[in-house]
């Protein structure tokens, strides 16, 4: 059987819709997730107890179960428990923001802690409090050191967008499907898919390589 992308290309505004939505799922729920994560990384190291506890259940959970049952239960279930409703998007957003903020917190945590004892007590000497301390000394190096797991956290959550298709999201996987029952050719469409996903994947890991090597050459600098 020989490969025909007419069929596809004539369908490209389905492409096109469903990369857009992909892209910005992928970048909404990024910064949601990092937000949050920085957040629960902050409460996991904290001396209080009971938000210690919090921030490791939070994140054993949703590290220990499947995201898509956790988008089901958002999507499905809350709306029975809450008699409220989301649209596809909108559980995307909310699903795959708490579950990378679990990731996060736990990247993020690992560079806090990997940044030497001493600018803890040379600060704390200094008489700066420990809000301006995470701030102004601790986070901006975290953030130099946990780079490259950032990156592979946001490629992860690309290539996750792929399941809102469950739930009836129209991303590039849900755009491939209605092209196969249009065309009644399906070898092409997701051959095709899978190239954009790459595509963004190369992208996204290129930037992130320029911007390491920016951030090594201002400490150089510096």
């Amino acid at each position: 059987m020989s490969l025909d992308f007419s069929s596809v290309w004539q369908y490209w505004p389905f492409l096109w819709h469903g990369a857009v939505l992909t892209l910005q799922m992928t970048f909404l729920c990024l910064i949601c997730g990092f937000v949050l994560g920085v957040i629960l990384s902050l409460i996991k190291i904290s001396k209080c107890a009971p938000l210690v506890w919090f921030g490791r259940f939070y994140t054993s959970i949703f590290r220990g179960t499947p995201l898509l049952v956790q988008l089901c239960i958002v999507h499905f279930g809350l709306p029975q428990l809450l008699g409220v409703t989301f649209t596809a998007v909108q559980s995307g957003i909310l699903t795959f923001s708490l579950n990378s903020a679990a990731y996060v917190s736990e990247i993020f945590r690992g560079g806090i802690q990997a940044i030497d004892k001493g600018q803890y007590e040379a600060a704390a000497s200094l008489g700066v409090s420990y809000r301006d301390m995470m701030k102004d000394i601790i986070l901006p190096q975290a953030i130099k050191h946990v780079l490259p797991s950032l990156v592979n956290e946001a490629v992860a959550l690309l290539k996750e967008t792929s399941i809102l298709s469950y739930i009836g999201a129209v991303e590039l996987l849900r755009a491939a499907d209605q092209i196969t029952v249009m065309t009644y050719r399906f070898f092409e469409p997701y051959l095709v898919i899978a190239f954009i996903y790459y595509v963004f994947v190369m992208v996204l890991s290129t930037l992130a390589g320029r911007l390491e090597r920016w951030v090594n050459r201002s400490d150089r600098v510096s």
